[in-house]
């Protein structure tokens, strides 16, 4: 095993390494110790959301090199995989720094390895990159991005052809091949002509898909009447987001200009995150001045969006994923049955750290409910897996949902165009958003969930998200907010144990390092790492029956009070 300072002079060789990489890494050498250890302790793995980290010279950063060896490692695993066939990728990028250069990087290795490229020339929103691998035939798709990481990072994600994300066991497989791999291996010389920037008609097929799946028959004047703030944070939904709902009928469309700019450092906000309430403020205060029915917006490669929606007294509210995705779940649900499309060859998708709700909302029509790891790439699998099921759609807690299999990972500008539709409905009906969430709790029980994600950067971080999780395990829960824990998860050792009866049985999905506690009252607890960011992340669920509107914000109230008695409880707060 080389040590990091070994590791580090094997990138001083000038035979393969470029003069700026040396100089940098000559400098983290003779004068920042903790940042060359940083640089170089580890290499970079592929997580939940492909492989993210910041930039910078190292084999545990994201730069020419560590993408250049991936690259090279997926073309000789594409090599191997489809031996006979004429090798096609397609490439795309966000608004970070440095994203076009490396996306083209990334063109020329593949191109110096025979292998057919198309790639966007400009900035374009992940869900097109998804969508684009099938549509253009290919075998493979990369999307540089580092979705809402800080302006420091970027990151790479891996599509297979059926548009998904890499899951197993094409990620170990490929994994296995870049670890085989020198960095001296890495062919850069491009070979210019199986290079094929796209043009529009990649853009408008892509558009015309997503008003066909997002799209539910609202009349005309319904559509006339809604009226949207939306902004970008400075990402890539700027390029297709407004086209799309203006084509698709929605005129009354206002954009945050401070945002609209695509810009790498992100200016207006601490994180370019519609998770974060910070994030959206602008475009609440856009909605305010604007008298917006609906606020909307979208992480900077447009995978994931936040919306606001006016609540009981007309103020302007956020939701969260959970809400958004079960509102969004629920029009669905009601659309398929109006048009007497159920039949029970259906089924919804969601995360085992997502609202419980879910399952209950989906089951009352009498439609499949299936439940997977964290991730898009998981859903995607699901759908893989169960040809002989239609997917109707999913989505996770944290403010991703995906409208149908067209696009096969979560989907802001089909997702965007589906709350558009739902609104225009229920505002001509003389009813909000809000209303009609309420009205699901009334009808399926009022579950409120709350995230508490603690950040532990750096290698001491990583030790300590280790250890809290082994204590988890060592010492579990017994109790929580005086409820007994009746069910532990442990996904793992893929193994479920009943506290009652000591019984146990195996879990369906996947291995993965996820605990999840369960209450004799149905709370919910789920401890899990972050497979993207330095973080470790517990949900909460708590929930209550509801009888009627009036009594929602004395509900409400009770169980906010309960989760913050057990963030408490739990140490985290």
């Amino acid at each position: 095993m080389k040590t990091v300072i070994e590791k580090a002079k094997s990138w001083l060789d000038k035979h393969i390494f470029d003069e700026q990489t040396i100089n940098e890494v000559q400098e983290l050498i003779s004068n920042d110790p903790k940042n060359l250890e940083e640089a170089f302790y580890k290499n970079l793995a592929f997580g939940t959301g492909g492989m993210r980290g910041v930039m910078g010279a190292g084999t545990n950063r994201i730069n020419k090199y560590t993408l250049g060896k991936n690259t090279q490692g997926i073309a000789n695993y594409l090599k191997q995989s489809f031996p006979d066939e004429h090798l096609k990728v397609v490439i795309a990028y966000d608004c970070r720094h440095n994203s076009k250069k490396f996306a083209y990087e990334v063109a020329h290795v593949f191109s110096a390895n025979g292998i057919q490229v198309f790639i966007f020339p400009e900035l374009r929103p992940t869900p097109l990159l998804s969508y684009s691998v099938k549509h253009l035939g290919c075998h493979c798709g990369i999307v540089l991005t580092a979705s809402h990481n800080p302006p420091e990072y970027n990151g790479y994600k891996v599509y297979w052809k059926d548009g998904g994300q890499l899951v197993p066991p094409q990620d170990q497989e490929i994994i296995t091949e870049i670890d085989r791999l020198k960095f001296s291996q890495i062919k850069f010389d491009a070979n210019q002509e199986l290079i094929n920037e796209l043009n529009e008609t990649t853009d408008q097929a892509f558009i015309n898909d997503v008003i066909k799946n997002g799209s539910f028959s609202s009349p005309t004047e319904a559509k006339n009447k809604l009226n949207i703030a939306f902004t970008s944070l400075h990402g890539t939904s700027i390029t297709l987001v407004p086209q799309t709902l203006r084509k698709a009928g929605y005129k009354n469309l206002h954009i945050v200009e401070e945002q609209a700019e695509p810009n790498g450092d992100f200016p207006t906000v601490k994180s370019p995150n519609p998770e974060e309430p910070e994030a959206l403020e602008l475009a609440l205060n856009l909605g305010k001045k604007t008298n917006s029915d609906l606020v909307i917006g979208t992480d900077p490669d447009s995978d994931r969006l936040g919306i606001a929606v006016r609540d009981l007294q007309g103020n302007l509210q956020l939701l969260n994923g959970n809400q958004t995705m079960v509102l969004m779940t629920a029009f669905l649900l009601e659309q398929w049955q109006k048009k007497s499309m159920l039949n029970e060859s259906e089924f919804v998708a969601s995360t085992i750290v997502s609202t419980p709700m879910m399952r209950i909302l989906t089951e009352s029509y009498g439609v499949e409910y299936k439940e997977s790891l964290t991730g898009f790439k998981w859903i995607a699998k699901l759908i893989k897996d169960h040809p002989e099921l239609d997917f109707i759609g999913g989505g996770e807690e944290s403010f991703g949902f995906m409208v149908g299999d067209f696009v096969r990972d979560k989907d802001a500008v089909t997702s965007i165009l589906l709350v558009c539709e739902m609104a225009a409905q229920l505002k001509a009906e003389g009813l909000s958003l809000y209303e009609k969430l309420i009205q699901l709790y009334i009808d399926h029980g009022y579950f409120k969930e709350k995230l508490v994600a603690l950040v532990k950067k750096g290698i001491e971080g990583a030790h300590e998200i280790k250890q809290k999780m082994i204590s988890l395990r060592q010492q579990p829960l017994e109790t929580i907010d005086g409820e007994k824990i009746v069910l532990i998860e442990d996904y793992q050792t893929g193994i479920a144990t009943n506290k009652q009866d000591h019984s146990s049985y195996n879990l369906s999905v996947p291995k993965s390092n996820v605990l999840i506690f369960y209450t004799e009252n149905g709370t919910k607890i789920a401890a899990r790492p972050s497979g993207t960011e330095p973080k470790i992340k517990f949900y909460i669920s708590v929930n209550s029956a509801l009888s009627k509107k009036e009594e929602f914000d004395e509900v409400s109230s009770r169980l906010e009070t309960k989760l913050n008695r057990i963030v408490k409880e739990l140490g985290i707060a």
